[in-house]
């Protein structure tokens, strides 16, 4: 099971960053637990400057914009 964080402050495009993992979890039929992380001092852990983020199995895959979901399933791949 993969692990996906959404690290943002739970603005419009932060909610966007969700639901679009969400749909790429379903589109690819892959596994995952679902975490947003919308406070601030966690997101330096990750080293992450720029929200919403992307966060999956720890490594930080997309900083200070919104992927798709296609691009999404791509990088659970």
């Amino acid at each position: 099971m993969k692990k996906i964080q959404i690290l943002g402050t739970g603005c419009p495009k932060c909610n966007k960053l969700y639901a679009n993992a969400k749909e790429a979890a379903e589109k690819s039929g892959t596994e995952c637990e679902f975490e947003k992380v919308t406070d601030m001092n966690r997101f330096a852990d990750f080293g992450v400057m720029w929200t919403p983020a992307l966060v999956i199995d720890g490594e930080v895959k997309a900083s200070g914009k919104v992927p798709s979901a296609d691009d999404i399933a791509k990088m659970l791949s």
